[in-house]
């Protein structure tokens, strides 16, 4: 029997393969948002911008100044720290001196006690007259008398002598005559503006007691009793 030429897909009796189920043929997809679209865009640009000022900053030099500065702010900082901590060490120092200090009262008040007699003032010391201030001057040209109160002939001319071989222009040796004489040798003098002179001549003469006498002749009386 000849084969016919007409076969074709027709000839065939169909089965379930022949009736696919109806439905999209192929990939489909939908349209992407334009931010998913840009991302990959922005992504470029950024690592772009971020090479740049990498490479700019390794040869311009501003990356090494940049390190510079993060490790000097590191060593001041250090150096803060190591200052609070010698600080805080000192005043731990000066706590523990004045709790010694104070433990110790006994000790102070020991070598108080110990101190030698030559350093505390004597009793003919603290009855002198003090030295006179410094806003007071010594005028050796005032008229000075120097009184003999004792029965030794030319002892105030022999004192008298002795103020003026030191400066002194007007000592006068002179006899009591009706005054009334001290207890005690003694210098006189009128008003406080005459007191460093007073003194200065006490001094000259050895004369331990220097006091005010308002009433007296001249400037400074010399009364000698000894």
């Amino acid at each position: 029997m000849a084969r016919k030429d007409s076969e074709g897909y027709d000839s065939y009796p169909k089965d379930a393969y022949d009736d696919p189920p109806q439905g999209p043929v192929g990939v489909h997809r939908g349209a992407r948002p334009w931010g998913v679209r840009l991302t990959p865009f922005v992504v470029v640009i950024i690592a772009a911008v971020a090479a740049g000022v990498l490479f700019w900053g390794i040869f311009s030099g501003e990356a090494a100044n940049l390190l510079r500065g993060r490790v000097s702010s590191s060593a001041s900082s250090s150096a803060q720290v190591a200052q609070t901590t010698k600080a805080a060490g000192e005043d731990e120092s000066t706590a523990s001196a004045g709790a010694d200090a104070s433990a110790s009262p006994n000790e102070s008040a020991s070598s108080d006690a110990s101190a030698s007699p030559s350093e505390s003032a004597s009793p003919s010391e603290s009855s002198q007259v003090p030295t006179p201030e410094e806003s007071q001057q010594v005028n050796k040209a005032a008229a000075i008398s120097v009184v003999n109160g004792t029965a030794q002939e030319g002892y105030a001319s022999t004192e008298a002598q002795k103020l003026v071989a030191n400066g002194y222009t007007n000592a006068t040796p002179m006899n009591p005559g009706d005054m009334a004489l001290p207890g005690q040798t003694v210098v006189w003098y009128q008003n406080d503006a005459d007191l460093a002179t007073a003194q200065a001549v006490a001094n000259t003469l050895g004369i331990a007691t220097v006091e005010q006498a308002p009433g007296i002749g001249a400037p400074v009386v010399v009364v000698l009793m000894q």
